[in-house]
């Protein structure tokens, strides 16, 4: 499928996996438009991205709904409508343990990481029944397939939850042309890492996967054709294998 033309909208765009899927979908011809909390961090993005289309760009707490709304009021306004939605955005923090996780942030990453996640679905989802056509993709996380200590219980837990969010959408919307992938990349080399209790060194780092392999990922489903769906798509670095 071309995806020159297409109106991409991708939250959490800013920066990581995010920042690499726009970038990637202007570089196909797409219209990318990315949101974030920072309009310092999206303008810096927007500067940097050296790509055959510029990106656009506009701020948006997707934990707040009326943020959303605006954001696909606007999109309307600007863009027209909406092909793909990639939902990206994410958060973590360092205590992150039962034994001393802070309930108002297991509140927060499931807020932005799960909540987050559905609230540009709920708006995204009219535009594309309409035209009886879409792609929505989830960026999930190993963790939402299997409980990963290290990752922290709110995260693990809003992972499964955004991997349902997913799974159902596609299953409710599947007969009005609507498909919804979720991805589980293993241990990405974003600056989510840098909430971790012990940020990982350089050369743990360098074999980690890349944002811009997730990207190619992301390009390779917008890419099929309207008869084939990926509900689940999961990619590793080799040392993440199960045994």
């Amino acid at each position: 499928m071309d995806l020159s033309g297409r109106v991409v909208l991708v939250a959490g765009g800013a920066g990581g996996m995010g920042l690499a899927i726009a970038r990637a979908f202007a570089d196909e011809g797409g219209i990318a438009v990315i949101t974030d909390l920072s309009e310092a961090g999206i303008q810096k993005a927007i500067a940097e991205s050296k790509v055959q289309l510029p990106l656009h760009g506009r701020v948006c707490d997707v934990t707040d709904r009326n943020q959303v709304a605006d954001l696909f009021a606007w999109l309307m306004q600007e863009f027209g409508t909406i092909d793909i939605l990639v939902n990206s955005a994410g958060i973590n923090v360092p205590q992150r343990m039962l034994a001393d996780i802070d309930p108002a942030d297991f509140d927060r990453v499931l807020q932005v990481n799960t909540t987050g996640t559905f609230n540009c679905m709920h708006y995204a989802l009219p535009v594309m029944r309409e035209k009886r056509s879409g792609l929505i993709v989830n960026i999930c996380s190993i963790a939402g397939i299997r409980v990963m200590p290290m990752a922290g219980v709110p995260y693990c837990v809003s992972k499964f939850a955004t991997g349902a969010l997913g799974t159902f959408a596609n299953l409710e919307e599947a007969a009005n042309g609507i498909k919804v992938t979720n991805i589980y990349p293993g241990e990405t080399n974003t600056p989510i890492l840098d909430e971790r209790p012990s940020p990982p060194p350089p050369e743990k780092r360098a074999r980690m996967l890349q944002p811009e392999d997730i990207a190619a990922c992301v390009i390779m489903v917008a890419r099929l054709p309207a008869r084939a769906v990926v509900p689940e798509l999961v990619v590793t670095p080799p040392y993440m294998l199960p045994d």
